[in-house]
């Protein structure tokens, strides 16, 4: 009876090999191994809600403006940072990722919803370095898609005397709800 041995040496041999790992995975490894959870989120797919805000009421106060987005369709997933953009009437400043935020993956079924807020820091009117924002426009990692809100929160100060770098940034992805 030859089976018997045939099989013991094939199960020493896989075992041989798994204690060989070092338990470091390629990054062939780990993308193959990632779970498919549906695809990334789109604005297509998502709504948006932009605010109620917490304003900043004067010149050097910050306000909060929160963006709750609603799954309505097949699970999707969002990692990382919402891209967003202030436009005043000759200028768009993209803001900077809050540095205290830790990414998450999050995986959003339909009626799932996520969240992201926006922190800046309001100007003077008129002022030099400042930028007399218009609107806000927003896009979802992996999605190309931009969609544009009024801005009605006031002018947002510059960093260093300059609107090329706004004292303002964006949070990563939440989840919402219950």
């Amino acid at each position: 009876m030859r089976a018997a041995p045939l099989a013991v040496t094939a199960l020493a041999a896989a075992l041989l090999l798994t204690a060989c790992d070092d338990g470091g995975d390629s990054s062939a490894d780990r993308a193959s191994a990632s779970p498919k959870s549906g695809s990334t989120c789109a604005l297509g797919t998502v709504d948006l809600e932009v605010g109620p805000a917490n304003v900043a009421p004067a010149a050097g106060d910050t306000g909060n403006i929160p963006v709750t987005l609603t799954n309505q369709s097949a699970p999707c997933t969002l990692e990382g940072f919402p891209a967003v953009d202030l436009k005043a009437s000759d200028s768009t400043v993209g803001l900077a990722e809050d540095k205290a935020a830790q990414p998450q993956k999050l995986t959003l079924a339909k009626g799932d919803t996520a969240s992201f807020t926006i922190t800046y820091v309001r100007a003077e009117p008129g002022a030099a370095g400042s930028l007399d924002v218009r609107t806000l426009d927003i896009a979802l990692p992996g999605d190309g898609t931009r969609k544009s809100y009024k801005w009605s929160y006031g002018p947002v100060q510059g960093k260093s005397g300059t609107a090329d770098a706004l004292n303002a940034s964006v949070s990563a992805f939440a989840q919402a709800g219950d």
